[in-house]
């Protein structure tokens, strides 16, 4: 045990709840604490360490939120065992087997991206860059980028998806016991990561203007150090936010110094026009902009700006790790971006989504049914039962993902389900007319048709 507390005052910079919850958590990434190890008893922690028990109490309990230890009966306080990320993840994609349509994941349709072989001729022969020390973003691609970015920034990372872009900023400028304001509902990848890093998510609800100002507003006297939104096509409303909302919400946080990262996921597929809060709040926004659902999930490629001074801990983390993202893989996105037949087929396909999220759409209103959004590749059905829901359509063959996994707090769960109609190519109507009926439907209906 002294050894324990020895190495948990060495990783100690902070004698608050915060400042522990880090300390213990490092000694858990440094494989100083292990699943299972036994944490000392709160008193001698505080008497060890010069801390209050009060301070430890709320330290335990913030790590506890996040996962990361648990009451164990007479074992006391543990080590919670590894691998708790990506709960919410693996229940929104969990569905029947042999579903005639998968209307689950929130993929593009693969009709509906650009020919890569177009654009591979004009890389043949090319010459690469073949040394450690190239500049991690290929010049050209940041040319292109920066030339139709929304709003001026000092500079811009490539990474490998959004999800990478949030790995590297929840790594090196968020801590444990921080909060964070998320969208709810919101995307279960980005709720398992910062529940897994031990942050603590102040939920705020959405309407078809983006985040509720008066729910930021109450968030923000909880000292929150970030608040993470999606400007367009939200995933999984298809919420855009409007200039108007932008320009208020930037004017609610401007008081404060809450970091903003805006996750641009829907990309050149979004029928609203990109923005970002960054023209108001310039030295704390991180843009992320995904290249995935226009271009091709498996180029997984993203790019991410912001002012230099939270650039340079997030491009030396990366240094110290990926380092790069393959250049021949920014090489072949910047020419699907100076591609006219590649970008004629990404202009092609965002009037395709947004029309067949229309014809569901307007005939769920026809059948009272009515949804948030106007953008992206998916709708948020309001449903009488979820399970019942998710059966009745699984019994028809249409897969769809229950809502629970997106919710923040599912004790105030408004059952829903969310539905990809970016990949219904035929048949809107009659997938329409499934939906509501599976809306109406309840466990005992389903338990007895």
């Amino acid at each position: 045990m002294r050894e324990l507390l020895s190495a948990l005052e060495e990783r100690l910079d902070s004698p608050t709840a915060k400042g522990l919850a880090h300390a213990v958590s490092r000694a858990i990434r440094d494989g100083v604490l292990a699943p299972g190890d036994r944490l000392p008893p709160i008193r001698r922690v505080a008497e060890e360490l010069m801390v209050s028990p009060t301070t430890v109490s709320a330290a335990w309990q913030l790590l506890a939120r996040s996962g990361s230890i648990r009451s164990d009966g007479r074992r006391g306080t543990t080590i919670a065992p590894s691998g708790r990320g990506g709960e919410r993840y693996t229940t929104a994609l969990r569905h029947q087997a042999g579903s005639r349509l998968d209307l689950s994941t929130g993929v593009p349709d693969p009709q509906l991206l650009p020919d890569l072989g177009l654009v591979l001729d004009r890389l043949r022969g090319a010459t690469a860059p073949s040394s450690y020390l190239d500049d991690p973003v290929l010049p050209e691609l940041r040319e292109v980028l920066l030339g139709d970015w929304p709003g001026a920034v000092d500079d811009l990372l490539v990474v490998d998806g959004a999800m990478d872009a949030f790995d590297l900023i929840t790594r090196t400028l968020l801590r444990p016991g921080d909060r964070v304001i998320v969208e709810n509902p919101g995307f279960p990848p980005l709720l398992d990561l910062l529940e897994d890093r031990g942050v603590v998510v102040d939920p705020v609800r959405l309407d078809d203007s983006g985040p509720v100002l008066d729910d930021v507003g109450d968030r923000l006297h909880r000292g929150p150090v970030a608040i993470v939104i999606q400007p367009r096509g939200q995933n999984p409303t298809g919420v855009s936010m409007t200039p108007t909302r932008a320009r208020r919400l930037a004017s609610v946080l401007a008081p404060t110094a809450c970091l903003v990262i805006e996750d641009d996921s829907a990309g050149d597929i979004a029928s609203s026009p990109d923005l970002t809060l960054g023209e108001w709040l310039p030295d704390r926004v991180l843009h992320i902009r995904s290249f995935s659902k226009s271009y091709g999930p498996d180029l997984r490629l993203a790019a991410l700006s912001g002012p230099a001074a939270l650039l340079a801990p997030i491009r030396h983390a990366r240094a110290l790790g990926q380092g790069w993202t393959s250049r021949l893989l920014q090489r072949a996105l910047a020419a699907l971006l100076t591609d006219d037949a590649s970008r004629s087929r990404v202009r092609t396909a965002r009037a395709e989504y947004a029309r067949r999220r229309g014809l569901v759409t307007d005939r769920l209103a026809e059948l009272g049914i009515r949804v948030p959004g106007t953008d992206g590749l998916n709708i948020w059905v309001p449903v009488r039962d979820e399970a019942a829901a998710v059966v009745r359509l699984g019994s028809q063959g249409i897969a769809v993902a229950p809502g629970g996994p997106f919710v923040v707090d599912g004790r105030h769960h408004e059952p829903h389900i969310r539905v990809t109609t970016g990949l219904i190519t035929a048949g809107h109507v009659e997938v329409a007319d499934a939906i509501a009926d599976a809306a109406h439907a309840s466990a005992w209906s389903v338990q007895h048709r």
